[in-house]
């Protein structure tokens, strides 16, 4: 992959957001550094980068797809509320594939669970509003 500076800031501004952005919010976060950056050169450097493994692509049910910096395997959560992805690492997944082999035969090469709820802030915010009432 060649260098390029597009794509340098691309990829810094997905590690530095920890809420895993959309392309659209990684090209607002850039068009004060880059004013001339289109929206397409963000989604062909997204695409490309989360090809090459160096970016985790994570679609999103009946939204836009996030990028994550982190590649390591772990699992993610939505809030359905704010719209926030969180990563999230349960032991309970701890062996899947093997688990899976084991009743299904099936081969496991990889797996994605998006955990869908209410986050945190959203919780706390939907309580004070119900005691508004």
């Amino acid at each position: 992959m060649k260098y390029s500076r597009q794509r340098e800031l691309i990829l810094n501004t997905v590690a530095q957001t920890p809420v895993h952005p959309t392309a659209d919010t990684v090209y607002h976060a850039i068009r004060g550094q880059l004013p001339n950056i289109s929206l397409g050169t963000v989604y062909r450097n997204l695409k490309l980068l989360s090809e090459l493994g160096v970016l985790r692509r994570i679609p999103v049910p009946s939204s836009s797809d996030r990028f994550d910096a982190r590649i390591s395997p772990h699992d993610h959560m939505i809030c359905e509320h704010c719209g926030q992805v969180f990563d999230v690492e349960l032991e309970a997944l701890t062996g899947l594939a093997q688990i899976v082999k084991d009743k299904t035969g099936f081969a496991v090469s990889s797996h994605s669970l998006m955990i869908q709820g209410t986050c945190k802030d959203c919780q706390i915010k939907i309580q004070k509003e119900r005691g508004k009432r």
